[in-house]
Formats: structure tokens, C-alpha cells, sequence
């Protein structure tokens, strides 16, 4: 699963910008299905065995490089070797943000515990596929879970269509409690927009 392209580009502060991502276009077409983005954390099921989300690390130099350059670009020489068994998301890492998702199959250990809980608790999804980590101790539990589940990106919580405009998105994400919003081309492209784009809170604070 490559990484989804956010529909406007960032500035220095990370927040969203109102220029328009070049290649997502086509959502203020109106071509593609909008969906809720699920908050939860990214796994794959494959051939029987649960793989979670696990980027390539870049080393310290690169690191402090990205910090001090404006005009930084990553190469294969910034990236640590990744750890074994680790299986690229993508061919090849984005140079302007040095990111490089990946997947590293689930273990027995205990920083694993949660996701082997929800996997046997979700045995029926037992194929091939994408899916999200939630549960009580994932992302502040948004869906107020009392057990940990993978949820299918194949089940879309469609929406009716919100606006597609910087603005009109900014209002809209900002007095609908979601993390953002997916819209799926029918030709499989796809492209997102997360509430914290636009400088919003979420997860939303535990309730004391």
C-alpha cells in the first residue's frame, strides 16, 4: 500500500497550503467516492501472517541535513539499513520528505501484543488485504473500543459529497469529528486530507 497523496501541499510549518497537489486534480472533478479516513494504525494481512506499518529510518546526519536545508533531497545513502524481514510499501522512498513506508510481520513480543490481539480477534479477515489497528489503546480510542480489531480498508464509510476547496474543506473538517477524508478514484488512485492539515486537534483528548 504506497503512501496516499495529501490533496493541497504543505508549508514550512506543515500545514496545508491552498496550492493544490499536482496528480490530485481529480477530486475537485468530482471523480472520485469520498470516504471517512480511519484513525487507527496501518497493518496487512498476508498469507496468513499480520504485518504492521514500519518506515525506513534515515540516519542522524540526514536528519539534521533535512533540518538545516530548505532545498534537501534524500538518496539511498541517507537511510539506515532496514530492520530483516522488512518489506518496502513502495519501490523507491520520496526524496522531498525522505519517507519510505514499509512492513515488518507481527511477533509474539509485547510491543506486538495489541496487534495479535486484534488479529485474533478478527479471524474472519484472514486474506489478503489492508486494514487498520483500533482498539482502547490505539490513537486515544476515537471509536471508544473495548477491545482491539482490524478493520478492512475495503469496508469505505462513504460521505456525502463535502466541499473540495481549501476553504470549504477547512470549515467542513473543522465541525466534523473525523481524522480526515480518503476519496478512492475508480481507476485506484487516491488522495486524503487530515483534520491536523488544516492546524486542528486530533486525536481529540482523553476525557478525564
Amino acid at each position: 500500500m504506497k503512501k496516499i497523496p495529501t490533496l493541497f501541499t504543505r508549508g514550512p510549518d506543515h500545514l496545508v497550503t491552498p496550492l493544490l497537489t499536482m496528480g490530485c486534480q481529480w477530486v475537485q472533478r468530482g471523480e472520485g467516492e469520498p470516504t471517512v479516513k480511519i484513525d487507527g494504525s496501518c497493518c496487512m494481512l498476508k498469507d496468513g501472517f499480520l504485518y504492521k506499518r514500519s518506515s525506513r529510518k534515515l540516519t542522524r546526519q540526514a536528519k539534521a541535513q533535512r533540518r538545516r536545508c530548505n532545498d534537501w533531497l534524500a538518496t539511498i545513502r541517507d537511510f539506515k539499513d532496514p530492520p530483516n524481514g522488512w518489506i518496502p510499501a513502495q519501490p523507491c522512498f520520496d526524496p522531498f520528505t525522505g519517507h519510505w513506508p514499509g512492513w515488518l510481520i507481527v511477533g509474539n513480543g509485547p510491543e506486538d501484543q495489541y496487534h495479535m490481539e486484534a488479529f485474533v480477534n478478527s479471524a474472519h479477515l484472514f486474506k489478503n488485504e489492508t486494514c487498520e489497528l483500533v482498539g482502547p489503546t490505539i490513537r486515544n480510542n476515537p471509536y471508544h473500543m473495548d477491545k482491539h480489531l482490524l478493520w478492512s480498508h475495503h469496508i469505505r464509510l462513504s460521505l456525502a459529497p463535502p466541499p473540495t476547496d481549501f476553504d470549504g474543506l477547512c470549515l467542513y473538517l473543522g465541525q466534523h469529528l473525523m481524522e480526515g477524508i480518503v476519496w478512492h478514484h475508480p481507476d485506484g488512485r487516491m488522495a486524503k486530507i487530515k483534520r491536523r492539515d488544516f492546524g486542528f486537534e486530533w486525536p481529540l483528548k482523553a476525557q478525564p
